[in-house]
């Protein structure tokens, strides 16, 4: 009898093409799929609670797969982490209900951004944050991270890619965004329902242009409103940005 597994997912970004399958290239998703089938004794397709680009992290990734296999849901995760490279590690695995999609019921996504605020490099954060030399107008950063909190039309911070005719709406609601800073390292922590490719790191890297004053604030909000890529500024680096959480109603998810 099939049944349905929700398991708990970190992984180190840095050496992979992302999280979706992509042919010859490595992916999270290929390398997790690999370890589950052999631990499982069957092919296994997993779905993701929020898709990772190129080079981007996780602490809070969720998955869901379907498996005949009798083993516990509780045994999953340590059987399969041994398995898999060190830099992708696997947690807590329960069952779910039938109808639990990781993608399709998670009710909202939290990103963090993570910038090294110095002009010399950290060698021990190069993996995990972007090195910004120079003072930054933090209150006008946090601003810009203001206006764009409510439901808005993104579509000026979406890859080029992401903008194609069958492509989703690039709508979204965005529940919380703010800068925080703590000592050197400065934090952007954005919630939303969903985001589209490349959107959390273009709004990183246009909220960059308003702290070094290249954008005032009024002139940021005209970014948002134009809906256009090529007013926004650069997609930032995807080494600081980490899939921290995935939100659901518990009711759903439950087996």
């Amino acid at each position: 009898m099939s049944r349905v597994i929700r398991m708990a997912l970190e992984y180190d970004g840095t050496c992979y093409y992302g999280f979706a399958r992509q042919p010859r290239l490595p992916t999270i998703q290929e390398v997790l799929e690999r370890g589950l089938a052999d631990l499982l004794g069957h092919p296994v397709r997993v779905t993701a609670g929020g898709r990772t680009d190129a080079g981007v992290h996780a602490r809070g990734q969720v998955l869901s797969f379907r498996t005949e296999s009798r083993l516990p849901a509780q045994a999953i995760g340590p059987a399969v982490n041994a398995r898999l490279p060190g830099d992708v590690v696997a947690g807590a695995a329960e069952e779910a209900g039938a109808g639990f999609n990781a993608r399709q019921s998670a009710r909202s996504r939290h990103y963090h951004y993570c910038i090294w605020n110095r002009d010399r490099p950290n060698l021990w954060l190069r993996r995990y944050s972007l090195q910004v030399a120079g003072a930054l107008d933090e209150a006008a950063m946090a601003e810009a991270a203001a206006a764009i909190v409510g439901r808005h039309d993104f579509t000026s911070f979406i890859g080029h890619a992401a903008q194609q005719p069958r492509a989703s709406s690039p709508v979204r609601t965005i529940e919380r965004a703010g800068w925080s800073r703590r000592g050197d390292l400065l934090h952007f922590d954005c919630s939303a329902n969903a985001f589209a490719r490349h959107m959390v790191r273009t709004l990183v890297g246009t909220m960059l242009w308003v702290g070094r004053g290249r954008l005032t604030c009024e002139q940021f909000r005209h970014v948002l409103e134009v809906r256009d890529r090529r007013a926004a500024g650069p997609t930032a680096s995807p080494c600081g940005l980490t899939l921290m959480s995935v939100d659901y109603d518990d009711a759903e998810s439950a087996a």
